[in-house]
């Protein structure tokens, strides 16, 4: 028998109604067959990884095969399980578990504040002695003051002398003009860093009003220091005093200049120096200008002459008798006096540390 023959034996045929009876459609239809089943069953599982909570322990033993029956195995269900969100381990025996154990780092101690590792109360005393040590903080300091006293300087130039105006050092000049205290006081606080310099009034009545030569300068600069300390009861031998006198100097024959020498003279400490400033070349026909305007019979004409030179080139030149030096050479008489007192006062300051060295 063939396989078609097989295929319709296999298929069920409704029987025939007799005539004359109503057909029924559904009764024609022939009953369902059986579905396929798809579903196998599942196999033996060995050693399974079943979840479980932390607070169960089960630890089975090595090399155990475990069966797992198909009534306890989990199936599928859209209910969120109770222990959802609990922590899981893995079942493991022992040596696995010690195997794959991360090892943990090692402890630090908790830090509560800076003062546990620093020395002092916090951050504010590091702060203070990094300060106090010279270390990066210092210069980033000196740095920030010295750009804002810059910025304030530039804004107001009379500022200066304020911000830099104190410290140890407290020096007197003898004279009240303002071209004279400015540049010594601008020399010593560059030198110094702080330094109080301030003017008082003195004459000088053993020398000619303009000297000549630098005898006769020693002397009138020397008188003007006598001065101020006999008419300034407050100033003791340990205050320094110092003197500017300008003089004339010639050189060779008619080869004339005018030169400022600068006479620091302290007492207690047996300090005195002197230093004289560049020369400005002044005309012969201004010194025989000056020979001319002094009396015959002037008291001190073996010093030097009645009338000073700045008087004589002023007048010459029609500008103010402070100004003449600029006038002639382009350099000012300040700025001439400034770096004469520079040189002194880096002088003055090396003498200083040789005499706190010895004592």
């Amino acid at each position: 028998m063939s396989a078609t023959d097989n295929k319709k034996k296999s298929i069920p045929v409704a029987p025939v109604p007799p005539a004359g009876v109503p057909v029924n459609l559904l009764s024609s239809v022939a009953p369902p067959s059986e579905l396929p089943n798809f579903v196998t069953a599942s196999p033996v599982l060995q050693k399974p990884s079943v979840i479980v909570p932390v607070s169960q322990s089960v630890q089975p033993a090595a090399g155990d095969h475990a069966v797992i029956d198909s009534s306890q195995q989990e199936t599928f269900s859209p209910a969120i399980p109770p222990n959802k969100g609990e922590p899981t381990l893995p079942i493991r025996s022992p040596e696995d578990s010690q195997a794959t154990q991360s090892p943990e780092p090692p402890s630090t101690p908790e830090i509560d504040k800076i003062g546990d590792i620093m020395p002092g109360s916090g951050l504010l005393t590091w702060m203070k002695g990094a300060v106090s040590s010279g270390g990066i903080l210092q210069r980033v300091a000196e740095k920030a003051k010295s750009s804002v006293d810059t910025m304030i300087t530039t804004l107001d130039p009379q500022m200066k002398e304020y911000l830099k105006s104190g410290g140890d050092l407290y020096i007197v000049v003898a004279s009240d003009k303002e071209v004279k205290v400015s540049p010594i006081r601008e020399a010593f606080q560059t030198v110094f860093g702080k330094a109080t310099v301030v003017g008082e009034a003195a004459q000088s009545d053993v020398t000619a009003a303009q000297p000549v030569g630098y005898a006769a300068a020693y002397a009138a600069a020397k008188q003007r220091i006598a001065h101020v300390r006999s008419t300034c009861a407050h100033l003791t031998n340990n205050v320094p005093v110092l003197a500017i006198e300008s003089y004339l100097q010639e050189t060779v024959s008619d080869r004339w200049y005018e030169i400022s020498l600068v006479l620091l003279s302290q007492p207690s400490l047996g300090i005195e120096l002197q230093l004289q400033s560049q020369g400005t070349p002044v005309p012969a026909a201004a010194v025989a200008a000056l020979l001319a305007a002094t009396p015959a019979d002037y008291a001190h004409a073996q010093t030097g002459y009645a009338l000073t030179i700045g008087s004589v080139m002023a007048d010459s030149l029609h500008v103010p008798h402070t100004e003449w030096q600029e006038a002639t050479t382009g350099v000012s008489r300040r700025e001439i006096l400034s770096l004469a007192a520079r040189s002194l006062a880096g002088s003055y300051k090396k003498l200083l540390a040789i005499s706190a060295a010895e004592t």
